[in-house]
């Protein structure tokens, strides 16, 4: 299974640029990861908060191959622990799943047609994270995923 993260929009930090990059080597010990960072949207200012997403939408589908399994980070998808994230990640795993897409939408969400293409939706916590600081979250996420996975010394219950 190779899983692949896509983005909306360059992360202006270059320390967190760094943090991230340091987890997608990590990962790379335990499966196939690519991070896929696309474009923003060009004259924002020109469009509404709905024009603005259906545009990402677009940019974002056509990123997606009918065969892979989207998961989209959303305020309102599933909470998991640590633990239960592992387990997510094996069994998607063990179902024979070519590409696993994790997807972080653009300022204000998702189109609805991108809801409409993705099996899961997935929540990191409640609380309101940046865009920058989701993706940091998340390949951490991954790699401790794959530590517990391997009952290696990285996560402490």
């Amino acid at each position: 299974m190779q899983i692949t993260l896509i983005a909306i929009g360059k992360t202006d930090s270059r320390e967190l640029s760094q943090l991230i990059n340091n987890y997608e080597k990590r990962l790379g010990h335990y499966i196939k990861f690519r991070f896929k960072i696309l474009p923003d949207v060009k004259n924002t200012k020109n469009l509404s908060e709905s024009q603005q997403k259906e545009k990402e939408g677009e940019l974002l589908l056509s990123q997606i191959h009918a065969s892979d399994h989207l998961v989209l980070l959303d305020e309102n998808g599933k909470h998991h622990s640590s633990m239960e994230f592992s387990k997510f990640l094996q069994k998607k795993m063990n179902s024979g799943l070519k590409n696993l897409v994790l997807t972080i939408g653009g300022p204000y969400g998702f189109s609805d047609a991108v809801y409409a293409r993705s099996q899961e939706k997935l929540s990191l916590s409640k609380m309101t994270f940046s865009h920058q600081m989701v993706r940091l979250f998340l390949v951490e996420q991954l790699y401790r995923g794959f530590t517990i996975l391997r009952n290696e010394p990285y996560h402490h219950q």
